[in-house]
């Protein structure tokens, strides 16, 4: 009566290895690759903070005065932790010196998005030249 098991040959287990030998480190680097890159993803290049809500508060017509509070707050943390703002924060908070009558702070910010942003010049240019300078 013959057995139905089968002794395994030593030639066939190392190529049974070899398999998982040479799937195995390009399963480790998808590994790694994608926790690198999932790592440097999560990091945003700008602070928004409150801008965008801020904006959304200037199109309904809100308190001026309020929405000036929540973005000098906003340029506080920027400040304090060395973030960078978000391209058009000074010009919005510029937007919103100059509707409260403030033309001397609102041109400090249009300066500043001007030198932040270089491709703001066009614009910047304009309304700095529309507030006197």
């Amino acid at each position: 009566m013959e057995t139905l098991s089968r002794q395994v040959k030593p030639e066939e287990d190392i190529l049974g290895m070899y398999h998982v030998c040479r799937i195995l480190p390009v399963f480790i680097l998808v590994l790694v690759f994608s926790f690198f890159f999932s790592g440097c993803a999560s990091q945003p290049l700008y602070y928004w903070g409150t801008f965008e809500d801020q904006q959304y508060a200037y199109l309904k017509g809100e308190n001026r005065e309020a929405q000036i509070q929540a973005m000098q707050k906003d340029q506080e943390k920027i400040a304090s932790e060395g973030k960078k703002a978000a391209p058009g924060f000074y010009a919005h908070l510029g937007m919103l010196y100059s509707d409260t009558g403030n033309d001397k702070e609102a041109i400090a910010c249009f300066e500043m998005e001007k030198s932040l942003f270089p491709e703001s010049a066009g614009l910047m240019d304009y309304l700095l030249k529309k507030y006197g300078r």
